[in-house]
């Protein structure tokens, strides 16, 4: 018998099933799922060859898989870039790894954010989400005195979901703690 991570369980045990009653798909190929979670970071120009690795060893450590290096293509003189030079790493998640990352980040490492009130609500238009993090020692498998510099993370969660307010749906489901939408202010009498 393999192991099941606990939250692609409750997917498929009581989300797609609560998504099925509430938006009336026929077929159950039509729920929209989590296709692979991408974590990318950038490296400073001027980095040496330790702070590159140590991004990367940091990368890995949260992903839990080995990271690979992006490289520049072209000279940007105003960004003192040469060419072939190392400007991020990168990471993408599918199966286990990404419902295991997907758990970690939402049930312990968003909650240790200082004066968390919940992550935007905006998605890019088809079902995607992206999210911005700027300092990654909030995840557990950082130790803080072995960071020097600290690095921040784009996080973006690819779905199958055709519109924003599904991914959004299916988002809310796994456990994304979003931002409550503001009220509309009251109306003052003149």
């Amino acid at each position: 018998m393999s192991y099941t991570p606990s939250l692609k369980k409750a997917y498929i045990e009581q989300i797609i099933p609560e998504l099925t009653r509430t938006r009336g798909y026929k077929n159950p190929h039509e729920v929209p799922r989590l296709e692979k979670i991408c974590l990318n970071t950038g490296i400073d120009s001027e980095a040496d060859k330790n702070q590159i690795a140590d991004i990367a060893r940091d990368l890995g450590l949260i992903a839990g898989q080995k990271p690979i290096q992006k490289r520049n293509k072209k000279a940007i003189a105003n960004f003192k870039l040469k060419p072939n030079q190392i400007v991020g790493c990168s990471v993408t998640l599918r199966g286990n790894n990404m419902w295991e990352f997907l758990y970690r980040l939402i049930a312990v490492a968003l909650p240790t954010i200082r004066d968390f009130r919940g992550v935007p609500s905006k998605f890019d238009g088809q079902g995607n989400y992206n999210l911005g993090i700027t300092d990654f020692t909030i995840f557990p498998e950082i130790t803080v005195e072995n960071v020097k510099k600290t690095m921040g993370l784009d996080i973006t969660f690819v779905t199958t979901a055709e519109t924003d307010e599904e991914g959004r749906e299916l988002l809310r489901l796994l456990g994304m703690p979003f931002r409550r939408s503001d009220a509309p202010a009251a109306k003052t009498a003149a």
